[in-house]
Order: C-alpha cells, then sequence, then structure tokens
C-alpha cells in the first residue's frame, strides 16, 4: 500500500516539474499561431504532433530549469516548495526525465512535422533551460530582456508546423510576447525583490532599484499597447482584435502608471502579474476568434 502511494507521489512530482500552468499558456500561442497561419483548417497532423511535440520540449525545458535552479529555489518562498528542494525527487530522475521528453519531442518533429519547427523548438529549449537558466539570469539584469527571445518563440513554432515557414506574421505574434516578457517578469521580480537579492540574482529592481523598474514597466507598456495594434494595422486582423487589443492594452497600462506612481502598495506588483498572464491569454484569444469570425465569414 505505501508502494502505491509513493509512487502516486512521485508521478504528481514528475507532473510538478513540467511547470504544467505555464506550459499551458505557452501551448496556447503555439495553437493561435498554427490556427493563424492559414486562412482554415491547418489540418490534424500537424496540430495534433505539432501540439505534442512543442508541448514536451516545452515541459523539458522546464524540468531541466528546475534542475538548474534546485540550489537556489531551496531559499526562496516561491519555490521551496517544488518537488526537487522537498527532495520529492533526485536530480538524476529528473534529468532522465527531461532527456527522455526532449528525445521524443525532437523524434515527433522532426519526422511527423517537419525539421525546420524541430530544430527551431530545439533551439529554444536550449536558449531557455541553457542560454538563459546558466548564463543569462546570474550575468545580466536585462537577463529577461535577452532571454525572453526563447520564451517568445512558440507561435513562431506552432505557425512553421502548418507552414513549414516563418513569415511576417509570425514574427509580428513573437513580438508581442517578447515585449509582453520584461513587464510581466519585472513586476514579479519587485514583489520578491528580497527573495533574488537573496540568491545573487541580478534582476533589475535588485541592481538598479524599485523607481528605475518601475519606469522600465511604465515604458515597455506604453511599447506593448502600441505592438500589440500592429495585426490590425498590417491588415493581419480586423476590428474585433483591435477593440480588444485597445482595452486589454489600456488596463494594462493602468496597472504601468500606477506602478509608476504608487510605491506603497505592496500587493499592486503581485496583481499586475496575474492580470499580464490573463492579458496574454486574452489577447491571443481575441486573435482566433478574429481570425475565424472576420476572415472566415467575412464580417
Amino acid at each position: 500500500m505505501n508502494t502505491n502511494i509513493e509512487t502516486i507521489t512521485d508521478w504528481r512530482a514528475y507532473y510538478e516539474l513540467t511547470k504544467p500552468r505555464v506550459v499551458v499558456l505557452i501551448m496556447f500561442t503555439v495553437i493561435v499561431g498554427m490556427f493563424l497561419s492559414v486562412p482554415g483548417w491547418p489540418g490534424l497532423a500537424p496540430v495534433f504532433f505539432g501540439t505534442l511535440g512543442i508541448g514536451m520540449a516545452s515541459s523539458a525545458a522546464a524540468v531541466f530549469n528546475h534542475v538548474l535552479d534546485a540550489r537556489t529555489d531551496i531559499l526562496m518562498m516561491r519555490t521551496r516548495g517544488r518537488p526537487l528542494p522537498q527532495g520529492r525527487l533526485t536530480e538524476k530522475s529528473a534529468l532522465t526525465f527531461a532527456s527522455a521528453l526532449c528525445a521524443f519531442s525532437m523524434i515527433v518533429l522532426w519526422f511527423l512535422v517537419n525539421p525546420l519547427t524541430a530544430t527551431l523548438t530545439f533551439m529554444s529549449l536550449i536558449g531557455y533551460a541553457v542560454v538563459y537558466t546558466v548564463w543569462l539570469k546570474r550575468a545580466t539584469p536585462q537577463n529577461i530582456v535577452i532571454g525572453g527571445a526563447a520564451g517568445a518563440a512558440p507561435p513562431i513554432l506552432g505557425w512553421t508546423a502548418v507552414t513549414n515557414e516563418v513569415s511576417s506574421g509570425a514574427l509580428l505574434l513573437f513580438l508581442i510576447i517578447f515585449v509582453w516578457t520584461p513587464p510581466h517578469f519585472w513586476a514579479l521580480a519587485i514583489a520578491r525583490k528580497e527573495e533574488y537579492a537573496k540568491v545573487d540574482i541580478p534582476m533589475l529592481p535588485v541592481t538598479h532599484g524599485e523607481a528605475y523598474t518601475r519606469l522600465n514597466i511604465l515604458l515597455y507598456s506604453i511599447l506593448l499597447l502600441l505592438v500589440s495594434l500592429m495585426p490590425y494595422l498590417i491588415g493581419m486582423s480586423g476590428l474585433i482584435y483591435l477593440g480588444a487589443a485597445a482595452l486589454l492594452g489600456a488596463y494594462f497600462l493602468v496597472y504601468a502608471i500606477r506602478m509608476y506612481r504608487d510605491h506603497d502598495d505592496k500587493e499592486l506588483p503581485m496583481a499586475m502579474f496575474k492580470y499580464s498572464i490573463s492579458y496574454l491569454g486574452l489577447l491571443f484569444t481575441a486573435l482566433l476568434v478574429d481570425h475565424y469570425l472576420l476572415f472566415q465569414l467575412n464580417i
């Protein structure tokens, strides 16, 4: 009986290593990239195998991140409950799991989708799990900005899974997430400033102070609002998306302005961080809805 309980606990720990909530948002942007890449139905095979392969690669990157950050995770309140700091799994087990996910994802993508998607997915995995986690995260306060390229890649991967090419539409989706990433993470970094300082991770509020970080959040939020309108400006989307992007972006900007002006509200940074997650999901939902209602039904 005890063995069964331990087995269930192990599988739950493996599941937690994949950062399921993060992967769900990533995979949603992948799927939106797939459906926006063509006027109609993108096809069952690229959608199914593309989603499967990219999803496994994203999960593998998350597990590698857990392994590489295990020694600092145990010192931070936000991360000390993860499976590795708690000793629920060994690093060897986690590495084996991540390697298996990575290998299987590459096989699926290379042979059942296309080599371009496999190559770009692998580069994204290395960019996040190695370049960002091992080097950038501890090397520069611009870690989120530079490393954001890996995190912004999923829509491109979804696009190439269907079309086998990288086009301007895919790059625009990439740009939206790339610009969204700094204000999203810097809000969290302000909320967890003391924890990042404790483990010597040079997040922007640690190295340059909160006031400078809040200014940068405001500037990036203005840029994000402008970039988010570009799909309409280039004819990629219609009025449905334009209205949603304007409203969502305006509310995002309200948070940024409040962050810039009010340094005393300790709950505000986490509130903005949480809204930023909803913002991205809703923005990409608007892209998808607009794509089919406007272009498929010609309204």
